[in-house]
């Protein structure tokens, strides 16, 4: 005996199932696309570290990173795993200068990134705002008025308003410390933790004696490169994580303010 099919029920049933099918298909497609934040917990956590891409700035240079990581085993040419290779000068993106940097005998003497304190690197900081297109000079650190006991300061400049580490291209025109300023701020403040906005806490013609006044001592650590649009100024608890490269005069950091 042959069985009837009822055609209407059978249409119904396949459509059911092929809605079912994208509904699951489009959650699936939805699920594979990365959450990329700069701001969590409702405006609470900020993520001041610049991503690393082929267009990030890197010092003196036309070209940006470039290609500063390429795939060296694919999962599509048959590897069981795809593995990345990173290659990069230290002091590209966010990153902590370390007193090797720019005194040879610190360097040899083994004070890198990995010598540096954790503590100084983690606590209550400073956000405040440089007036506009202006070196940091004496002159601008005393106008701050940032009061003593303050041991982190991170300092907001004209680069960010510019976009600069937005920009491909090395502008060496961007503010920074001025030999002057650093002077005053090791002389008159209790800061440890110098944060800028831009590839170096100096200005371009000042360095490398500005980074000496700041090294010398090693005491106080320079952040370079800080990601400060969007956020507030004012009191936040900031968290930097160096890489611990022993024998590297810096490191790339992921750093985050909480409010």
């Amino acid at each position: 005996m042959t069985r009837s099919v009822n055609f209407p029920l059978l249409g119904l049933a396949a459509a059911l199932f092929l809605s079912t099918l994208l509904v699951v298909s489009g959650k699936l497609t939805d699920d594979l696309k990365p959450n990329r934040q700069e701001v969590y917990g409702g405006g609470k956590i900020f993520d001041i570290s610049h991503r690393y891409t082929p267009e990030m700035p890197a010092w003196e240079s036309k070209e940006g990173l470039s290609d500063h990581l390429r795939l060296i085993a694919s999962m599509k040419n048959g590897s069981f795993a795809n593995v990345s290779e990173m290659k990069l000068s230290v002091h590209s993106g966010t990153h902590v200068d370390a007193p090797g940097h720019f005194i040879d005998e610190y360097y040899d003497a083994g004070f890198d990134s990995d010598s540096l304190d954790l503590q100084t690197l983690n606590g209550p900081a400073l956000l405040v705002d440089v007036p506009r297109d202006k070196n940091i000079t004496a002159e601008v650190m005393e106008s701050l008025h940032i009061p003593r006991g303050v041991r982190r300061v991170l300092f907001r400049t004209s680069n960010t308003d510019k976009r600069l580490m937005f920009k491909k291209e090395f502008d060496s025109s961007f503010s920074g410390f001025m030999t002057d300023g650093a002077k005053w701020l090791v002389e008159n403040t209790d800061i440890k933790l110098v944060g800028l906005d831009y590839l170096s806490f100096a200005a371009f013609d000042e360095s490398p004696a500005t980074h000496k006044v700041i090294l010398r001592g090693r005491d106080i650590i320079p952040v370079e490169a800080l990601k400060l649009d969007g956020v507030e100024a004012g009191m936040y608890s900031l968290h930097c994580l160096p890489l611990r490269l022993v024998g590297a005069e810096g490191a790339p950091t992921r750093c985050i303010l909480i409010k």
